[in-house]
């Protein structure tokens, strides 16, 4: 749709939210990077939005001047959705202008969903949903038509027909997008009696949370009370916002909820442990900070343990596999992409170093470098926590000598690494004081039986207690 501005050279273009290709439904909008009456170029970014994979820069296709920015920093709004306004033929931006629309021809629309690049518009589809309209009213002599009467008997509960009369449907379903849906089961919130601020009568997320903070009304006289759960004592009142703070679960947060609970209750965990003298893997790493071949390199215990790692992983292939349930098959992968779970400001990310297997050590210290540097600032594409099928969890790094990791969905083992720190340890038959840490290793256990864990667990230990062993076992 093109919108035609009248005291003004030219049109303005609407650009919506985008579909990114990953089968999402909404993202916030984190931070804007220009205002209005800012000229942009097509390509140019305008904005950083949160989904549930990851922060992503959009690009404006237009060039032109910026008219309006329609949604604040912060907000999280639906696919589809203007986001902002752009004048592509050189009008003003000054001052609202009165604007008339002129719809434009809707292209055919190629059969089934097709590739979409970030910040070009939503995915083509084959079918188009007609506008909402508000609840339909029926005279009070005018009966149900059959299919529809069997509907709204379904959607009351009641197994029979409701009665149509004057106004709404009586006992209609509220209309909500399934977020807005999914937000009000989590906050134990009746969508019936939300009070719809929407446009024609669509209830929003402000509704939802307007509706937690203000008391649901006294029932009406013939209407059954619901039955509500007795009030905590006081003390515990969720209300208190003095107390308590409510933080919305949604973006990367959620996406790492629903992905661990799902990984969780799927595959059969198994988590094994072993402590390991890691004295000369340290000194290796004083070494090679001291090595031309990694000067600006980040070199670090973590450098070693991914080596050895996908040491381990060679001599023993067979971990390095998935489940797959549709085909009852079992797929072993040549090739391994190291995941790194890193802690964010934003929730837990897990992009992985892709063909992790055939990189030098001075290769993967540099690819790791820019793993972490692009996860701290928020900038790790969706593509980058794809496909992994290993993970490495430095829970060390908080000071914790171990951990049970959950697996990352559709990979095969993780492998937590704990806390480096002197201990006393028997080396060469005496007690000295040495540098020790816990490995644990969980793995799925329809893929990797204790005896495939237990091997690969103790390689991993085996090149950490003697580095040696990355060159004679290579």
């Amino acid at each position: 749709m093109t919108t035609m501005t009248e005291g003004a050279v030219g049109s303005v273009r609407e650009f919506k939210m985008p579909d990114v290709g990953e089968g999402l439904t909404e993202a916030e909008i984190l931070k804007w990077f220009v205002k209005p009456g800012d000229t942009v170029t097509d390509g140019q970014v305008v904005c950083e939005v949160e989904t549930a994979k990851a922060a992503v820069e959009l690009p404006i296709p237009y060039d032109g001047v910026v008219r309006d920015l329609r949604v604040p920093e912060g907000t999280t709004v639906d696919v589809g959705t203007v986001i902002i306004t752009v004048d592509t033929g050189g009008g003003t931006a000054a001052g609202p202008a009165r604007q008339t629309v002129e719809p434009e021809p809707e292209p055919e629309q190629p059969q089934g969903r097709q590739p979409v690049l970030v910040g070009y518009g939503v995915a083509a589809s084959s079918t188009r949903r007609r506008p909402r309209k508000p609840q339909e009213t029926l005279p009070a002599s005018a009966p149900a038509e059959p299919a529809a009467a069997a509907l709204q008997a379904e959607l009351n509960g009641s197994g029979r027909p409701a009665v149509a009369g004057p106004g709404p449907v009586a006992g209609a379903r509220p209309l909500a997008k399934p977020p807005v849906r999914k937000l009000a089961k989590d906050l134990g919130v009746d969508l019936a009696a939300v009070v719809p601020t929407g446009p024609d009568g669509v209830v929003t997320r402000e509704d939802v949370h307007a509706a937690v903070a203000t008391p649901a009304p006294e029932p009406s006289a013939g209407t059954p009370a619901r039955t509500e759960p007795t009030a905590p004592p006081a003390a515990y009142d969720t209300a208190d916002t003095a107390r308590e703070t409510r933080v919305p679960i949604k973006g990367v947060r959620k996406a790492t909820a629903a992905a661990m609970v799902g990984s969780a209750f799927t595959a059969p965990h198994v988590t094994e442990f072993v402590t390991v003298d890691v004295t000369r893997t340290m000194k290796l790493v004083e070494e090679l900070k001291q090595d031309k071949e990694f000067e600006g390199l980040r070199v670090n215990p973590l450098l070693l343990i991914s080596k050895a790692l996908l040491v381990a992983i060679r001599r023993h292939p067979e971990i390095n596999a998935a489940w797959d349930e549709a085909a009852q098959e079992i797929v072993v992968k040549h090739y391994v992409n190291l995941g790194i779970a890193a802690a964010t400001p934003r929730g837990l990310i897990v992009p992985n170093i892709k063909d992790a297997h055939g990189k030098t050590l001075p290769e993967l210290a540099r690819s790791l470098g820019e793993l972490v540097t692009t996860a701290r600032d928020g900038k790790t594409s969706p593509a980058a926590m794809r496909g992994g099928t290993v993970t490495i969890t430095n829970v060390g790094v908080f000071g914790i000598d171990t951990g049970t990791p959950i697996l990352n969905p559709g990979e095969s083992a993780i492998l937590a690494v704990g806390a480096i720190k002197l201990q006393p340890w028997v080396h060469k038959g005496k007690v000295k004081p040495r540098q020790v840490t816990t490995l644990a290793l969980s793995f799925d256990h329809r893929l990797v039986d204790g005896e495939l864990g237990s091997k690969v667990l103790a390689d991993v230990a085996a090149v950490l207690e003697q580095p040696k062993r990355l060159i004679s076992w290579a």
